[in-house]
Parts: C-alpha cells; sequence; structure tokens
C-alpha cells in the first residue's frame, strides 16, 4: 500500500482545512517546497497536493508553490484542484506531476474525462469526494445528485483506473478513518482505491492495507505529530 502525505495549498502555504471548511483553515507553513523535502527525507516516494483555491474557483492558483515543489526529485506526485481542461493536465504533467486528479470536471463534464483519459491514460485519477453519501463539488461547496455507488461504476465503466475517496465528515477531525467505505469500493470495484479523510492511527493504515486498499492520504494527523510518517510508510510496505 502507498502512503501519500498530503499537502494542500492556499495562497502559496500549505494549509489544513476542517471538514472542508474555508473559513476553518489552518496554516502549517509559508513554505510548502520545504514540506515536500521533509516528506522525501522521512522514506515518501508519494505526495498527494491539492491547490485549494483552484478547486473552489475552477484553476488553478497556486501554480508557483505547486512548480517548486515538483521540482523535488524523486517523488511521484499526484495534482488536483482546479482542473478543468486537457492544457491545463498537459502543463501541470510537464512540470513534473506523476497524475492529475478530476475532481469537478469528471462529475460535470464526462466528454472532459473521455478525451482525458484517452490522451493521458492511467495519469489520470478520479476525485470521490463524499458528503452525506453524494459527490461533492467545486471545493467541496456543493453537492451533487450522484451517489458514491452510481458514480464508481461508472468510472469504472469510462476505464478510470485509479478513484480517491474522501470522507468529507471526516477529513480534518482526527476521529478515524471510515474504513468500512473503504472495505467496499475494494469489494465492489476493480480500480485502484486510495483512501483519504480521517486517518489518524497506525492500527488504520495495517487495516486498511489488509483490506487490499492501495494507498492512504495522511494530512492533518501528520501535522498534529498524531501519526508517525516513518512507521505509517514502514508499515504500509
Amino acid at each position: 500500500m502507498k502512503i501519500f502525505p498530503a499537502i494542500d495549498l492556499f495562497d502559496g502555504k500549505a494549509v489544513r482545512l476542517r471538514k472542508g471548511d474555508y473559513n476553518e483553515m489552518t496554516v502549517y507553513s509559508e513554505n510548502p517546497v520545504e514540506i515536500a523535502i521533509d516528506f522525501k527525507n522521512k522514506g515518501t516516494k508519494f505526495i498527494h497536493i491539492v491547490d485549494l483555491e483552484g478547486a473552489k474557483d475552477g484553476y488553478t492558483k497556486n501554480l508557483d508553490s505547486l512548480s517548486k515543489i515538483l521540482s523535488v526529485p524523486g517523488l511521484f506526485c499526484e495534482v488536483g484542484g482546479g482542473i478543468r481542461n486537457l492544457q491545463t493536465i498537459e502543463k501541470i504533467l510537464s512540470m513534473g506531476a506523476s497524475r492529475v486528479i478530476l475532481g469537478t470536471a469528471a462529475v460535470e463534464n464526462v466528454n472532459f474525462l473521455k478525451e482525458a483519459i484517452n490522451q493521458f491514460d492511467n495519469h489520470i485519477a478520479v476525485g470521490a469526494d463524499i458528503k452525506k453519501g453524494f459527490i461533492a463539488i467545486k471545493g467541496w461547496l456543493s453537492e451533487s445528485n450522484i451517489s458514491l455507488n452510481e458514480f464508481a461504476k461508472k468510472m469504472q465503466d469510462l476505464g478510470v483506473k485509479t478513484m480517491i475517496c474522501t470522507d468529507i465528515s471526516r477529513d480534518g477531525e482526527l476521529k478515524g478513518a471510515n474504513i468500512e467505505l473503504y472495505k467496499m469500493l475494494k469489494n465492489d470495484f476493480s480500480m485502484e482505491i486510495i483512501a483519504s479523510g480521517g486517518v489518524t492511527t497506525l492500527n488504520e493504515i495495517k487495516t486498511l492495507k489488509e483490506a487490499g486498499v492501495d494507498g492512504a492520504i495522511i494530512g492533518k494527523a501528520y501535522y498534529e505529530n498524531k501519526i508517525s510518517l516513518e512507521d505509517a510508510i514502514k508499515l504500509s510496505e
């Protein structure tokens, strides 16, 4: 299983939100690239990066910070937030990203998603962000009328290889991940499933690995010193 420590960008800084609430934002660093280097020094091979302003406003706004993070060698970086066209995907991949995450665009523009998969194949992942059982969009500020199962089936049928699923109710709460959700997804679908939202303890890492989950994103638990990144990586291997 892969461990993805997370860097969320807002105004060029590394921040975390609580349950996706932009009014409950904590700034952890003015220099996100230093965090990426620290992640690497602790054994990280994978990093999950989200442009929060991009997710909310619909276009990438933290390209300078993103470029600096992507310049750190030897890392597999997946990037999401406000990516709505093929040109932006191409630009971010050319900057050094290994994979681009489509969220709102995957929900609202199926033709674009098909084109992205056709052109970039396994460099495309889809974000399934869950709020009250339905897919949330536009930086988690709006809810669609699409259920998780309906969305996941559609994504798999379209050829999506990787789905990153976030339980928004758990995100930033430090109360544990929705383990049963990820077990269900692994049981019902053949896509690579990455767990996100509330992963807090080494025991959860162990349980997710045993359930066959392909990856786990660690955010606030790391920044608040609730979990050792080195120990999480070691346990996941």
